[in-house]
């Protein structure tokens, strides 16, 4: 089950993640989006795990719980859709 994690703390490590989802089953993969130049937290990320009911207890329990003062958002990841490209501009 892939688990979208929202307004998660800024400085909040994968580790932290993966620990918070753990004590309700086994975590696969737990990743904490990261902005590409910078490299900072979008404050956004993702759990996997291997057990559905294990994953929407963890959905439940833990959506709307405050982590250093923000309010996580938690629910099943929607699947991943190819974005439209801008088409290239034309030089003149």
């Amino acid at each position: 089950m892939n688990i979208y994690v929202g307004n998660l703390p800024y400085e909040f490590s994968e580790e932290e993640l993966r620990q918070l989802f753990a004590e309700f089953g086994n975590v696969t993969s737990a990743n904490v989006i990261k902005d590409k130049v910078t490299g900072n937290s979008k404050g956004f990320g993702f759990v996997e795990m291997d057990n559905d009911e294990d994953g929407q207890k963890a959905v439940d329990e833990l959506n709307g719980t405050e982590i250093k003062g923000r309010s996580l958002k938690i629910n099943l990841a929607r699947p991943r859709t190819d974005k439209p490209r801008m088409a290239p501009r034309k030089k003149w």
